[in-house]
């Protein structure tokens, strides 16, 4: 019998989680696996201003001594302990029993709660023990998540290929840097996870171990193993005595987090495609959405939200009420190809519905409080940003003076702004800043003492003069 140990609470800020999608990757939420219940795991106490506890336990297999657990080198090796990237579906039920076959070694499952619902993270223990694992530690990093990855990106308007809200890119790092922190409190020497060869998830995972602890040895299965399918992964589970999840397969590869909702995979791969109305699970089809517009204000101090029409609220607890109210409206909707950092294009639909009003409102409120040179430079340097986040370079030192730019640049950011919402768009109606650099009575048509229209001919004389000089040479004057 399973023996389930609590551990002491951590800070939200000390935590990591865990995503997937429902490909063959298979790392909880964030990664690959399935699409997840619009539920979400509630932890034990309110979420506030105060530090948050981490639900984190460790399930020790009793009858670990009774598998063969091969103390010399596996067939490719010798570790010692590994930490897993664990969602319980079939390719990391897989996993287990190959990590201890092909290295000899104890394996430590983890799975992250990055917000991708409370379905994901049910039966957990179980199937971990059930595929030879030691232990399950499961921590809750939602308001993690969303404080230290999602509001600086949301800071710095980082938006990959004028489109892309960046939803798994930011869940990677904080992923990542829970399995480094789980492996120092287990005493592994190595991590792995379940991303293949032919994405950008393993050069982000891995980008992140380098960076925390580049002593960690890291196993990528989907590099080393024969398997090449589900068919494969089936096979080897019943050779390997490890239960099959019966869980149907969707035909999609999905990534579900706090942020948004990827979809990729199926008739999505030919980018002729237009998506099918059944596949959305986070926002309704816009033509479905209310006949009556929604109005909601948005609290934003220093560049980063902090309310929503007047309440106060924690980041994740932000968020997930501005998914509910803009996925009934059908907002944040979109379908783009883009470039993967291994080269090749893919084709993907996303739903970010909080997302989209929050990008919204915090751009717009910029225009009250930044002038035109700093705009110009934040949206340039949002690109190169959004560049690194993409491709896994959250704790490289370029990143890192990046956004203490973006805070520095957006410190008068505060104020609010209203935003009104109807059938899948989102309008800007009226926006305020204590900070704002707009004066009615220099914009005003009326004479002001300010602005005297009189000095206009001057400039426009001195401004224009490179322009009057070139026409002058043209003509021999």
């Amino acid at each position: 019998m399973a023996q389930l140990k609590a551990f002491s609470s951590y800070s939200c800020s000390s935590l990591s989680s865990l995503g997937h999608r429902t490909d063959h990757i298979l790392l909880p939420q964030t990664w690959r696996g399935k699409s997840s219940s619009s539920r979400e795991l509630r932890p034990s106490t309110s979420i506030g201003t105060t530090k948050l506890p981490v639900v984190k336990a460790a399930l020790r297999n009793e009858t670990e001594n009774e598998v063969s657990h091969a103390k010399g080198s596996g067939l490719r090796g010798k570790l010692n302990k590994v930490v897993l990237a664990y969602s319980g579906g079939l390719d990391t039920s897989v996993i287990v029993p190959w990590l201890r076959e092909n290295y000899g070694c104890d394996v430590v499952c983890f799975t992250a709660d990055v917000g991708q619902g409370l379905k994901e993270l049910e039966g957990l223990e179980e199937k971990a023990k059930a595929s030879g694992a030691s232990q399950l530690v499961v921590k809750d990093l939602k308001e993690e998540f969303v404080r230290d990855y999602i509001y600086p990106c949301l800071r710095a308007g980082a938006i990959y290929e004028r489109k892309y809200l960046l939803g798994t890119s930011m869940a990677r790092p904080v992923i990542a840097k829970a399995m480094v922190d789980v492996a120092k409190e287990v005493g592994a020497d190595a991590v792995s996870h379940g991303c293949t060869g032919k994405g950008n998830d393993q050069v982000r995972f891995e980008l992140t171990f380098f960076a925390l602890n580049p002593k960690l040895n890291v196993v990528a299965p989907w590099r080393e193993w024969d398997i090449t399918g589900r068919e494969d992964a089936i096979e080897y589970a019943k050779k390997h005595n490890v239960p099959v999840p019966v869980t149907k397969k969707s035909i999609y590869s999905r990534d579900r987090n706090l942020w948004h909702l990827s979809h990729e995979g199926d008739i999505l791969e030919d980018p002729a495609n237009e998506p099918k109305k059944d596949m959305y699970m986070m926002s309704v089809d816009p033509e479905d959405a209310p006949n009556q517009a929604e109005y909601v204000e948005i609290g934003i101090e220093s560049g980063l939200p902090v309310a929503v029409n007047g309440k106060r609220l924690s980041p994740a607890s932000l968020l997930s009420e501005l998914n509910e109210i803009g996925g009934r409206h059908g907002i944040g909707r979109i379908d783009m190809v883009e470039n993967r950092l291994v080269g090749m294009k893919s084709r993907g639909v996303y739903e970010t519905p909080g997302g989209t009003i929050l990008f919204t409102a915090a751009q717009e409120l910029e225009s009250l409080t930044l002038d035109r040179e700093t705009i110009q430079f934040k949206d340039t340097v949002a690109i190169k940003y959004a560049e690194l986040v993409y491709a896994g370079r959250w704790f490289d030192p370029l990143r890192e003076s990046m956004d203490a730019f973006m805070e520095k640049i957006t410190a008068t950011t505060t104020g609010s702004v209203t935003l009104k919402l109807y059938k899948g768009s989102v309008t800007v109606t009226g926006r305020k800043s204590p900070y704002s650099l707009y004066r009615q009575d220099i914009s005003s048509f009326e004479s002001g003492e300010i602005y005297d229209q009189a000095d206009a001919a001057g400039f426009i004389r001195l401004y224009g003069l490179p322009m009057r000089v070139r026409a002058m040479l043209d003509q021999g004057i």
